[in-house]
């Protein structure tokens, strides 16, 4: 008498989509979900950065300048606890043995915090004015990250750069994207002349150094064009430079695919060139293309960043966080005033969010590479 066969169980995985064995295989990834979170927030807070910001990012306050940070106490000078956060006011003194400014702690008074707290008035996405704020104290100033040389909240004024910092990079990314993928499309689909001329120019493009030509592009702008045509100029000059790298990708996945089945099969179905490029071909690397554009974009940041520090990219009235880097160009205010280096650090924590991310992507894309 035979033993019986056990019956064969279903992988838990056979009915799962395309997009559900990537978001799987990402989720694995645990540096890529952290740096997800973060990008995802730093998009909210450029979002809703009128409501978060606790201060007008351009409201002089001539008392504090150059403020250190406050941070938040919950046990006063006496030793005693309280149960809602406070901060003490700062009063200004003038060392005369050194000839600088020190301050010194209001520690009889105590200012509160608390959320939804009203504030400097502002317009909410530019639809009503209001002036309700998520956080911060229920009388007088409060300056979580200090102020800069003619006191303005650095924190106010890094929430509002972040806004302007990352769509610089989503818009640049998503006009290089679609250069990147009609040109590189075009050279590795039809190949011969199209693809030599195309592989040409994009030599000659990237052997230009970047930043001279950076640089020059940017310094030809006209000074008396306005922030916000100056700040889609950027944009523009960013994307055009940048669609080289995805070019070359997109030609390399078009030459190994253009033999595949599935287009010698669109070609017998009298399928036009045109269809077969965009419903076969780039869908088939959908995947490939987000990966690419996700390790993009936090160049284009860096680029804007680098830009502005150096004076020829985004320019005041215009808040980013190359901009206010600007305020750290000497070591005389790094020495003294190093909070005024925090941009720099949000600078570096969004690349990184955006470098795990496209890891991570780029790994959930090779089926080859991971198993569910």
């Amino acid at each position: 008498m035979t033993d019986a066969v056990a019956p064969i169980q279903p992988s838990p995985v056979a009915d799962l989509s395309q997009g559900q064995l990537f978001w799987l295989r990402f989720r694995k990834h645990r540096l890529a979900m952290w740096g997800l979170y973060f990008v995802i927030g730093a998009f909210l807070v450029a979002t809703f950065a009128e409501f978060l910001a606790p201060h007008d990012p351009n409201r002089v306050n001539a008392t504090y300048q150059y403020a250190p940070p406050q941070m938040p106490r919950m046990i006063d000078a006496d030793g005693r606890f309280h149960w809602r956060p406070f901060v003490y006011p700062m009063e200004r003194t003038f060392d005369l043995a050194t000839g600088t400014r020190t301050w010194a702690l209001d520690t009889g008074t105590r200012l509160e915090l608390a959320l939804f707290v009203r504030g400097d008035p502002y317009r909410f996405w530019g639809l009503f004015e209001t002036d309700r704020h998520l956080f911060g104290t229920t009388q007088g100033d409060w300056y979580l990250f200090g102020t800069d040389r003619l006191g303005r909240d650095s924190l106010s004024r890094i929430m509002h750069g972040a806004r302007v910092s990352l769509t610089v990079g989503m818009l640049g990314v998503a006009i290089s994207l679609v250069l990147g993928v009609l040109i590189g499309g075009a050279a590795g689909y039809f190949g011969g002349r199209v693809d030599n001329i195309v592989q040409r120019l994009t030599e000659v493009a990237i052997a230009i150094p970047s930043l001279p030509l950076w640089m020059a592009l940017s310094a030809s702008l006209p000074t008396w064009w306005s922030p916000l045509t100056i700040y889609f100029a950027i944009t523009i000059i960013l994307s055009v430079i940048g669609w080289t790298g995805m070019a070359r990708e997109v030609r390399g996945r078009f030459l190994a695919l253009r033999e595949e089945d599935f287009v010698m099969a669109a070609r017998l179905s009298n399928c036009s060139e045109w269809r077969i490029i965009t419903r076969h071909l780039v869908p088939s690397m959908y995947s490939h293309i987000i990966a690419s554009a996700s390790l993009a974009i936090p160049a284009m940041i860096l680029a804007e960043t680098a830009l502005s520090f150096l004076g020829i990219g985004l320019r005041a009235p215009v808040i980013s966080w190359g901009v206010l880097m600007q305020e750290a160009q000497n070591i005389h205010s790094v020495a003294l005033y190093p909070w005024l280096l925090l941009p720099g650090v949000f600078v570096i924590l969004t690349v990184l969010a955006f470098n795990f991310v496209g890891d991570g992507l780029r790994d959930a894309a090779d089926p080859h590479g991971h198993h569910v």
